[in-house]
């Protein structure tokens, strides 16, 4: 037989079942996962679930069963606590409250982290490790000094002395992240700024601090937080002047003495909530990117 005559039979190619294999672990693997997140999502999510329903409950039907979804909902409730319970009035003054810190915060806090993340100075390292030794002082150990200051200024029961105290503490974890992202920017943009005749502060306003955008946005998700849901410092500075009162401190107001109305509590809670949760949502992907860049 010639070699033009010679037939060409096809080789039969066999499957390796590896990879078969290993894709059915992985899609089993991520079932599993799925499912325990999603039960730890629920159990997370449920007590403001919890709380949303109780809102919109009668005060003597909520702990009388574990329906969350009520047969007729009451929104009287937000009207009580809006109206008669003063919320409104405390939710401007937290809103007004919140806004001013966040804006005195993120400016002390982002100029003090450019120095701490572009120069180098004697006992920058003695002073970074003081500021972190701060983290762990618990705020009932500074609210004496800080009464008698706000006091010895004639600011007790006023806005602009919460905003004082709110924005005048150190804030090292906002501070640490300005100069965490602002260390790991080249260093040519600062050359190039010299260049063209930039002192400090356009190279800092014009250059770096709008390449900052990530970790202003998480400053201002944290400052907001820790501003709209702080309790001691406008309990205390509030003592004397009920109507400057915040809202985590009216919300406490619904707790009596001998009776206490949980359906205008949950509908005031529900009030404080949806903003933080809003903003958050809104700049979540700025958080996430502020946090990755401070850390690398």
């Amino acid at each position: 037989m010639t070699a033009s005559e010679t037939i060409t039979r096809p080789v039969a190619v066999v499957a390796d079942p590896q990879p078969r294999r290993r894709n059915r672990r992985v899609r089993v693997r991520n079932l599993i996962t799925y499912a325990i997140l999603t039960v730890v999502c629920l159990v997370w999510i449920y007590p403001f679930v919890w709380m949303m329903s109780a809102s919109v409950k009668p005060n003597g039907m909520i702990f009388s069963g574990l329906a969350l979804i009520p047969t007729k909902p009451f929104w009287s409730n937000y009207v009580d606590a809006w109206t008669n319970a003063h919320i409104g009035l405390y939710f401007i003054n937290t809103v007004i409250i919140a806004a001013v810190a966040m804006i005195i915060v993120v400016g002390t806090t982002s100029t003090m982290g450019y120095v701490l993340g572009r120069y180098s100075f004697p006992g920058k390292w003695f002073l970074v490790g003081l500021l972190g030794a701060l983290v762990f002082l618990p705020q009932g150990y500074t609210i004496i000094p800080i009464f008698d200051l706000i006091t010895a200024l004639h600011l007790d029961g006023s806005l602009f002395g919460i905003i004082l105290s709110e924005s005048g503490a150190a804030h090292v974890l906002q501070l640490l992240l300005f100069a965490g992202y602002f260390r790991q920017l080249p260093k040519e943009f600062e050359e190039s700024a010299k260049i063209d005749g930039a002192g400090f502060y356009r190279t800092f306003f014009t250059i770096y601090l709008p390449l900052a955008k990530p970790v202003t946005a998480t400053v201002i998700i944290l400052q907001m937080i820790a501003s709209w849901n702080d309790f001691l410092i406008p309990l205390v500075l509030t003592l004397s002047r009920p109507q400057n009162r915040t809202l985590a401190v009216g919300v406490y107001a619904f707790q009596g003495e001998n009776l206490t109305n949980y359906a205008d509590m949950a509908a005031a809670s529900t009030i404080t909530l949806l903003p933080v949760i809003v903003v958050f949502l809104f700049l979540q992907r700025y958080f996430i990117e502020g946090i990755a860049g401070a850390v690398k």
